[in-house]
């Protein structure tokens, strides 16, 4: 009987390069299950950190908006025709939208000539209706378009050209024309097809009036659209027995002037439609200029 063979073998234990690298592969399996982790705990937290950064770029962007609105400029609509051809407006139609700049009176006041977007004072008010519908939801998108300029405010805020400032005084008479403090003014904005009637022979567009001493503090204003604008002749008092003469505004000189407290800001430009790009034509009355 013989022993074992000397050549028989036994089964192999793990050697120490073998550990090493069983060692190494958990290892790496651990890390790659732990960055995952990580990736998924990461990813709801880049969801919520761009929602909260959209919010804030929103809310930003809006007060902005608001910022500029309230205090450097904001769109109008022109919605009649007492502007023309300066500004076109009428019902039914697509009429300008213009940038009123609301910085410029900060510092400094109107002068003659300057287009300007006011509140009526509440004598001017008397037959305003209000423009809006009386369904919540449609009172609600027409005042959200109304910031935009697309539908005009639900307030009698009105453009008109400033005439005469505080202290001048204004007048029409057929044989002189429209005057501020006796010179006969010169206005190249007014366009007698629009208006139907010739100054050359209709030199006041209408009835006599004043003189009126604009009140310190306050504005004569007109439209361009002479004819067809409801301005400070139609705001005017009279006297009982010039009134039946025909000659209107010789009454209390308040009424139909605007307060300066009441200006919004200048006409700048029209935004709106593309066809009618340009500035707002300013030109002196007092000087044609």
């Amino acid at each position: 009987m013989t022993g074992p063979s000397e050549d028989s073998t036994t089964p192999d234990s793990p050697t120490t390069d073998d550990a090493d690298t069983t060692a190494t592969a958990d290892s790496v399996t651990k890390a790659d299950e732990a960055g995952k982790a990580e990736e998924a705990d990461e990813k709801p937290k880049s969801k919520l950190a761009a929602l909260r950064e959209g919010v804030v770029l929103v809310v930003t962007a809006v007060l902005l908006y608001y910022l500029v609105l309230t205090f450097v400029a904001r769109p109008y609509l022109i919605p009649s025709e007492s502007m023309e051809p300066t500004l076109h407006g009428c019902s039914g139609c697509v009429g300008d939208r213009i940038m009123v700049d609301k910085l410029t009176y900060r510092f400094s006041s109107p002068e003659p000539g300057d287009v300007v977007v006011f509140k009526g004072p509440p004598n001017w008010n008397i037959s305003y209706k209000s423009i809006r519908s009386d369904n919540p939801t449609m009172r609600w998108i027409q005042n959200a378009l109304s910031v935009v300029g697309f539908v005009p405010p639900d307030e009698n805020d009105l453009v008109k050209r400033v005439i005469a400032v505080g202290g001048q005084t204004v007048q029409c008479r057929n044989s002189t024309g429209l005057t501020v403090d006796g010179k006969k003014l010169k206005e190249p904005y007014l366009d007698p097809a629009t208006m139907m009637v010739d100054p050359a022979t209709d030199p006041c567009l209408g009835n006599e009036f004043g003189p009126v001493k604009v009140p310190d503090g306050r504005l004569w204003v007109m439209g361009d659209n002479r004819t067809h604008s409801a301005d400070s002749r139609a705001h005017c008092t009279n006297t009982p027995t010039d009134a039946i003469n025909a000659l209107m505004c010789t009454g209390d000189p308040t009424a139909g002037t605007v307060p300066v407290a009441n200006v919004i800001g200048k006409a700048r430009f029209i935004a709106w439609p593309p066809s009618r790009w340009g500035g707002v034509v300013t030109v002196n009355p007092q000087t044609g200029q």
